[in-house]
């Protein structure tokens, strides 16, 4: 599909469409209540969150490092680059008896404009049993690179599935 054929899907009232949102990306605080199920275990459930949002992403959740369960993290290899962020580095994610290797990444020294994202870290909901913002269940964002988080308050469609690398 090519980014002249992209037709954003019309929010309804209390939606938000990815098609409204910035690049560089707009970083912004939430309240909502964000549960992660790993291993049968609840290894994160807080109030405390920012939401990354970029034009044709679902929003990216980030949460304290201090939020998940003690032991549930661990240092993995690999690091990555975001034009916007800066640098970021991975762990793994660990709830009962399983692991799902570099399933979480963070910004340890965040670009300017990023400053929120210190001391946070996002998981990717397709490596974890189950996510919720607010007591709805997400839907992964598609594609092995995208950590989006979709719920039934944003609308595409979304970068990530077959054929949308260069939108």
């Amino acid at each position: 599909m090519k980014r002249s054929r992209i037709v954003p899907e019309e929010p309804k009232p209390g939606q938000e469409s990815v098609w409204d949102y910035p690049r560089p990306p707009r970083i912004e605080p939430s309240t909502e209540r964000i549960v992660i199920v790993f291993g049968g275990e609840t290894i994160v459930d807080t109030t405390d969150s920012v939401r990354v949002l970029e034009t044709s992403h679902p929003p990216v959740y980030y949460l304290p490092r201090a939020a998940f369960r003690s032991g549930s993290l661990s240092d993995a290899r690999g690091q990555s680059f975001c034009e916007f962020k800066g640098l970021a580095g991975y762990l793994s994610v660990h709830g009962g008896s399983q692991t799902a290797p570099s399933a979480a990444w963070y910004y340890a020294d965040p670009s300017p404009g990023y400053e929120l994202l210190a001391g946070r870290v996002a998981v990717y909901p397709s490596a974890m049993q189950q996510c919720t913002v607010g007591g709805e269940v997400v839907t992964s964002q598609e594609g092995d690179f995208y950590g989006g988080w979709i719920t039934s308050r944003v609308v595409g469609p979304f970068k990530g599935a077959p054929g949308t690398l260069g939108w």
